[in-house]
């Protein structure tokens, strides 16, 4: 993985932030819950105002943006010990060389700096390489989502997935 680097953004990366999940949105419509034409709309304020209010952390090859995942807490008293993993994107020239690994590895020890023990995600439950990715990293289905999004007419369920961090 030459010449790549993943770090937390900040309010400075907004741009590459859009940029990023712009493309994850327009090239992968299938493995998200929002809608490329929500996020397109978005002003250059919100696109801070998200990249400051929760972890983003994106992956760079030099100056371009090739990855993306983010972390979202639980805010409640008796679940902040929780979080979140979305957004997950990476750009398909990137696949196989570790990248995923790389952000996965960046935001969990992030999170567990921050007193997270427990991080969750949902995939589409017809993403056998993401699953699979997953439980390599030690996350376990526990639960399925019936219909948990509804893409193009289609109702698709969710995989739940749970990984013990801290």
């Amino acid at each position: 993985m030459n010449d790549v680097s993943v770090r937390l953004a900040d309010v400075d990366d907004a741009e590459a932030f859009r940029q990023i999940r712009i493309e994850a949105l327009r090239l992968e419509p299938s493995a998200f819950a929002s809608r490329v034409e929500d996020w397109e709309v978005l002003p250059d304020e919100e696109w801070r105002r998200r990249i400051a209010a929760n972890p983003v952390f994106i992956a760079f090859r030099g100056a371009e943006p090739v990855g993306l995942m983010g972390l979202l807490r639980e805010q409640s008293s008796k679940s902040r010990h929780r979080a979140t993993i979305v957004m997950v994107y990476v750009r398909t020239s990137e696949r196989g060389t570790g990248m995923a690994k790389a952000l996965l590895d960046t935001l969990a020890e992030h999170a567990c700096g921050i007193g997270i023990l427990q991080l969750e995600l949902t995939i589409n439950a017809d993403n056998g390489q993401a699953q699979r990715f997953y439980e390599r990293a030690g996350f376990i289905p526990f639960g399925r989502i019936p219909a948990g999004v509804i893409h193009e007419g289609r109702e698709v369920d969710e995989v739940m997935m749970a990984r013990r961090i801290g």
